[in-house]
């Protein structure tokens, strides 16, 4: 089983980046895939971007294609998401999420383990 701890998420005007950080612990995240959801107001949790187990692949919703990256540090047992060029519309709490797939999907109850969430808000 693993536990996942999301950081990072601040006040940011539009135009700017954050990163944000997942670190995991009782299991190494190398064992997961990892993705990045995230749940504006009264809206729906939606995937953001995905990474397989073993790092080879990501996807990303077309939403954020070209402006947030992720990536993971096995050392440190951490995913991490960059975002550049942040948008007032890219304003909720992200999630971080993992499954024993191979592969990630875009389906909520695919994830068997989340963290917190951290939030993110953008100012216009």
């Amino acid at each position: 089983q693993v536990q996942l701890v999301e950081s990072g998420g601040d006040l940011v005007q539009a135009g700017g980046s954050l990163r944000l950080s997942c670190a995991a612990s009782g299991r190494t995240a190398s064992n997961y895939a990892m993705a990045w959801f995230r749940q504006a107001p009264d809206k729906e949790r939606a995937f953001v971007v995905g990474m397989s187990r073993d790092s080879g692949d990501t996807y990303y919703a077309d939403s954020v294609k070209g402006r947030f990256t992720i990536s993971r540090d096995n050392a440190k047992n951490t995913v991490y998401l960059q975002m550049n060029s942040l948008k007032p519309e890219d304003t909720a709490v992200y999630y971080c999420a993992a499954t024993r797939m191979v592969l990630p999907t875009t389906t909520r109850a695919d994830y068997g383990y989340w963290g917190q969430g951290t939030q993110v808000t953008v100012s216009s």
